[in-house]
């Protein structure tokens, strides 16, 4: 402001101090016009000042997208009263197309948030800008380890490279195996918020688990299901031949008959099961459970077959169980396959053990807080090389016995595949001559999960 000032009454003031030199106007009058000058200078150039400032408040804000560019204060400038006509004009004119791309920014968030398929946003550097929820609740933690997958990784290069959309076929092992198809495209120019590229990953675990449950049913169903559709067409056969007037001969070959349509049935029933669990395997359920109140009524739908084979259950809960992360009915599908392989294959008038406890800190189970659920039967055991394979679909140890008691070869297979969908541990110990027990870990359920327990 000083040098405005100056600048001002620079001209006059040599005047004035030229002339009282050469005499033409006394001192004293020279110097009070010259302190009138200064004294104008400076108001004039205070006036300047604040319409420098006023001016500048709101070119501020009118870079900065506000609606009003006036001044909070509500002043306008003075001297340069013209300009900022002009700049308010240019405001007026700029604001709604200032609103117009503020909505369009926000469309354009929201739609990127609410698209059903994981969405990232990546800037030039491959650095994640933004992701949208599906991509934060599909591998939330994970998603830098997927984003390093060198399969993605070599198509977002590309994409980058060549400019051009890029595709890549990944398998995610954990932590559940997934298969996804990724799209790399490149955004140019590029989106508001810097994002170069976005990468869009469509889950296709459900076609491809469809396409292998198709192959594995043709494969192992037509083998399972051969044996009983032979023995039901021989002994029609016979009932239509040699039996048709041999009543004692039909009754028991009616039975026979009625044995094996149960048994084809057990088996469908088990494999439709086990496909929808496949189906939904890759997506942890949300509910809270508690398993107290749920193995207390599993158990309860199981005395009369205990007392059929002079078992009983020896029940132990721990004293302070949470709840568990998971879905009701399928964990009530677990206990009812163990608790009848436990029966099936233990000895008459022993005693099956089932105790729920909190998992022990270190060990085999994970370092987050669970629960463990163990079986135990006092049968004949199984030897240890067969227990890795008692999970596989079919596979018995003795193929005799399990067909004679009624097993599918399916029991454990649905098992493991539950218990995986639930992001749980599955152990199985065996000791020939003494017994078998099955134990599953299963997490706790976060704070917050639902809003009340599954029962």
């Amino acid at each position: 402001m000083l040098f405005l000032a100056a600048s001002i009454a620079g001209l006059p003031a040599v005047v004035l101090f030229s002339t009282a030199v050469l005499g033409w106007v006394q001192p004293w009058a020279a110097a009070g016009i010259g302190a009138v000058v200064v004294a104008v200078a400076l108001a004039v150039a205070s006036i300047v000042r604040r319409d420098q400032l006023v001016l500048s408040e709101i070119v501020r804000r009118l870079a900065g997208d506000e609606s009003q560019a006036a001044p909070a204060s509500g002043m306008g400038p003075i001297i340069l009263e013209g300009l900022g006509r002009e700049i308010d004009s240019l405001a007026r004119r700029v604001a709604p197309r200032a609103a117009l791309m503020e909505q369009l920014r926000r469309a354009d968030t929201l739609i990127l948030e609410r698209l059903p398929d994981p969405l990232i946003v990546l800037a030039g550097d491959g650095a994640v800008r933004r992701a949208n929820e599906a991509a934060r609740a599909a591998y939330g933690d994970d998603m830098a380890a997927v984003l390093r997958h060198p399969d993605l990784r070599s198509a977002i290069d590309r994409t980058f490279a060549s400019g051009s959309v890029q595709t890549a076929e990944l398998t995610l092992p954990v932590p559940v195996e997934r298969d996804v198809h990724a799209v790399v495209v490149p955004m140019d120019p590029p989106l508001a918020d810097g994002g170069r590229a976005v990468v869009v990953l469509s889950d296709r675990t459900r076609e491809r688990m469809v396409e292998r449950m198709r192959a594995d049913f043709v494969a192992n169903v037509s083998h399972e299901l051969r044996t009983p559709l032979t023995s039901l067409i021989g002994f029609i056969e016979t009932l239509r031949g040699p039996a048709a007037d041999d009543p004692p001969a039909q009754t028991r070959f009616l039975g026979i008959m009625a044995e094996q349509g149960a048994r084809m049935n057990r088996l469908i029933d088990d494999l439709l099961s086990l496909s929808r669990i496949e189906l939904t395997e890759h997506q942890p359920p949300s509910e809270m459970v508690d398993l107290r109140e749920l193995i207390g009524r599993l158990v309860a739908g199981f005395e009369p077959r205990l007392a059929q084979r002079n078992t009983h259950i020896d029940l132990r809960f721990a004293e302070e169980l949470p709840l568990v992360a998971g879905d009701a009915d399928q964990i009530a599908q677990v206990m009812q396959n163990l608790l009848d392989n436990a029966m099936k294959y233990g000895r008459d008038g022993g005693t099956i053990g089932l105790a729920v406890d909190r998992a022990p800190p270190g060990g085999r189970w994970p370092t987050r807080a669970g629960l463990v659920i163990a079986v135990t039967d006092q049968g004949a055991g199984i030897p240890r090389d067969h227990i890795p394979r008692l999970t596989e679909r079919f596979y018995r140890v003795d193929k005799g016995r399990s067909r004679a008691v009624g097993g599918t070869g399916l029991g454990l297979a649905i098992v493991k595949h539950i218990v995986n969908r639930h992001r749980g541990q599955l152990s199985i110990e065996s000791e020939v001559g003494v017994g078998t027990t099955v134990s599953v870990w299963l997490p706790l359920a976060q704070t917050g999960t639902s809003s009340r327990p599954i029962q």
